[in-house]
């Protein structure tokens, strides 16, 4: 008998016994829509993750006054806080370092502001925030209309803005945004660029995004007391570690800071912040493994025993098939095959299932659509295995049937 009888065998006593197959493929389907599920969620927060610190830049780092916040551990494993890194610091950083470097300062101005004009505004979620003349080039950013924030304007604070393509579009439609008056907050701003249209990142959108000059952050912050982010762009990867000792020391003298006591600040490089939420994810993905599997090693149980009350109903059906000549391997691929293909039903639906569970939480997250071929074949793969696996005992167990016993059960 060939693998297409086989089959064509399997599917009529599937649809002979719809309700009890279903449910059976339905634990399948649960337990890879887990996995695939998560799996290509974690995928494509992975590849969100690469694309924003790409924009980085591998040869970067950042100077901060705590810790990069996303460690994991028990108790005092959480970043450390430092003294705030203030303008004044900053800006004596950016003067004083004398290596082959590029120096930028930025600081959030404001979150969860409103920007107007005239009568169109914007929901409540825009980012104000702080950058100098090289802001938007140490985060990747394009400019698609207008200039960048100059020099003098950076260090004078004048009231001129960046803004996102989201807000553009939703301000002023289709007209021209350059050289207009909006409002974010109370500060009137003089539009002199528009940012090209980036999406979310890691849930956090340039789009909806407003770049003013530092110095006018700080205006604006004047009641508060934020601490300021230096980012240094080094040219070439073999002076990385030049440039950071170096920062490492001018900073402690701006800081003033004793020789024998420790820096109250940290210094980051970008590949390793990426690194450590590589790593961190990677456990996350080894707990969602966990779970889907976990739950496929319950419906292999099921599938089991499922396949054991066909084997107990088909009994005098064995009998005759070996009657007329049937041998052992064919009633045991028979029912093996059979196995496979209820594995397959339910995987088909739990790996579609799981691949649009894990977008739709990713484009939720700000991530990427992805199509994960490498968890499809791994997934239909897995169906296989768990069939055989499943379907192994029952279908020796009707192999092995006596063919005499069989026809007399009824």
């Amino acid at each position: 008998m060939t693998y297409t009888e086989n089959v064509r065998l399997a599917l009529q006593s599937i649809q002979s016994n719809r309700l009890r197959t279903m449910l059976t493929a339905l634990i399948i389907a649960i337990g890879l829509t887990a996995l695939v599920g998560i799996l290509t969620t974690l995928d494509a927060v992975k590849k969100s993750m690469t694309d924003a610190f790409s924009n980085m830049g591998a040869n970067s780092f950042t100077i901060r006054n705590r810790g990069t916040g996303i460690r994991i551990g028990g108790p005092g494993q959480g970043p450390k806080p430092f003294n705030s890194i203030r303008y004044e610091d900053a800006v004596n950083f950016k003067e004083r370092l004398q290596a082959p470097a590029t120096v930028t300062i930025s600081v959030v101005a404001t979150s969860g502001a409103t920007a107007k004009y005239n009568q169109e505004k914007t929901n409540p979620n825009i980012l104000m925030r702080g950058i100098d003349e090289n802001g938007l080039a140490a985060q990747g950013l394009d400019l698609s209309l207008g200039r960048n924030i100059s020099q003098t304007e950076a260090s004078q604070g004048s009231n001129v803005c960046i803004i996102g393509s989201e807000i553009s579009s939703s301000l002023f439609k289709k007209a021209s945004p350059i050289d207009q008056i909006i409002t974010v907050g109370n500060h009137r701003l003089k539009v002199i660029g528009v940012l090209a249209s980036k999406g979310s990142s890691m849930g956090m959108s340039t789009d909806r995004a407003v770049y003013i000059p530092i110095y006018k952050a700080k205006v604006i912050n004047t009641g508060s007391n934020p601490s300021y982010t230096i980012s240094v762009i080094v040219p070439n990867a073999n002076l990385m570690d030049n440039v950071i000792g170096e920062s490492t020391a001018e900073f402690r003298n701006i800081r003033k800071i004793k020789i024998k006591e420790p820096n109250n600040f940290e210094i980051t490089k970008s590949d390793a912040v990426a690194q450590t939420l590589f790593e961190n994810l990677a456990f996350i993905a080894i707990g969602g493994v966990a779970i889907g599997v976990i739950t496929l090693i319950g419906a292999s149980i099921g599938l089991m025993n499922i396949m054991l009350v066909s084997v107990t109903e088909r009994t005098r059906e064995i009998g005759i098939r070996k009657a007329i000549g049937a041998n052992p391997s064919v009633i045991r691929k028979q029912f093996l095959i059979e196995a496979v293909v209820i594995c397959l039903m339910g995987g088909g639906m739990g790996i579609l299932f799981g691949i649009l569970l894990g977008n739709a939480i990713s484009l939720m997250m700000g991530g990427a659509f992805i199509i994960p071929w490498l968890f499809i074949i791994g997934g239909f793969g897995l169906c296989v295995l768990v069939g055989v696996v499943s379907g192994y005992y029952p279908a020796k167990k009707a192999s092995r049937l006596d063919p005499v016993e069989a026809l007399r059960y009824e």
